[in-house]
């Protein structure tokens, strides 16, 4: 069970409310109300009963509120007195990242950091450019979808992201399940690709981890952006290849549909990477920890 799924229940129970349970977490609505479907289809029952006033939980809702609250608490206090409780702290950051996931999980993460008066300055991009950044003292802290390989960079193990493949409705009804089942990539060859770069890098890994060889799909849209490959797709334009922490919420209100469900679901590993010696910077090192702390709540992104 993904911690993530029950930090975020937690919070609705508290709360009543989706809207002040998404604040809480620093979360957006979409992104809570996605999470709490796919807690509800895992454990395959409702946890609350929806209304304009909010939600109430069921029978199974307040059991299960009951059984992990205790825990999470406890937790949270563990991470919370890692973090030195709530004294000011000085200095700046700067930190990159990937655009999604700095917008989806880091500055939320990190919020509580500049409320206690850490200045955080915070850039998107490519890994690439942001580790040779890195490497030329330009940033202090990287989130990167790529292992580093630079001598001077030190990287941890930092996240695991999951991938899914999704298209509309419209499209998923395309599919042949029976040659699905038997042969995937033929199955999916005539759907066009929504892509985040003109080499495939996202897409092209997915088959060849799941199908063994490379999509032959024409590709209709390459834009720079998963959230806006994700609005393509939902628009019609085509499927495409997602880390599933972005394409849940799309996936909760029947927006998008799984294409494909692998035995074992891909995943690629996210690194937190520092320059060698960085860590003892003492604001670098809070920063660092506190996110690595953040990551053992999230489970598979």
């Amino acid at each position: 069970m993904d911690l993530d799924l029950l930090a975020t229940f937690l919070e609705i129970h508290r709360a009543g409310s989706l809207t002040t349970a998404a604040t809480r977490r620093g979360l957006s609505q979409p992104a809570v109300t996605g999470q709490l479907a796919r807690l509800e289809q895992q454990i395959g029952e409702p946890l609350f009963v929806r209304s304009r006033r909010g939600v109430t939980p069921t029978a199974r809702g307040d059991d299960l509120a009951r059984r992990v609250g205790p825990h999470l608490d406890q937790l949270r206090s563990a991470i919370s007195d890692g973090d030195s409780g709530g004294d000011a702290l000085y200095g700046q950051v700067h930190l990159a990242g990937p655009a999604e996931l700095v917008t989806a999980r880091v500055v939320p993460a990190l919020a509580p950091l500049a409320a206690r008066g850490l200045r955080l300055r915070i850039s998107v991009g490519l890994a690439g450019d942001l580790l040779s950044a890195l490497a030329n003292s330009r940033l202090d802290v990287v989130v990167s979808a790529v292992r580093p390989t630079l001598k001077n960079v030190a990287a941890t193990p930092f996240a695991d992201e999951e991938f899914v493949l999704v298209g509309p409705p419209t499209l998923a009804r395309t599919v042949d399940p029976a040659l699905l089942a038997t042969d995937p990539v033929k199955a999916l060859g005539t759907l066009p690709l929504v892509a985040y770069a003109e080499e495939l890098p996202i897409i092209r890994r997915y088959w060849r981890s799941e199908f063994g060889r490379r999509p032959s799909n024409e590709v209709a849209v390459v834009v720079p952006d998963l959230r806006a490959v994700l609005a393509a797709v939902v628009a019609g334009a085509g499927v495409s290849v997602l880390p599933r922490y972005l394409a849940e919420p799309a996936l909760a209100a029947g927006s998008v549909e799984l294409l494909h469900h692998p035995h074992m679901a891909p995943l690629n590993t996210l690194y937190l990477a520092t320059r060698v010696g960085g860590l003892a910077h003492p604001s670098v090192a809070l920063v660092h920890d506190h996110l690595m702390k953040r990551s053992r709540l999230w489970g598979a992104l």
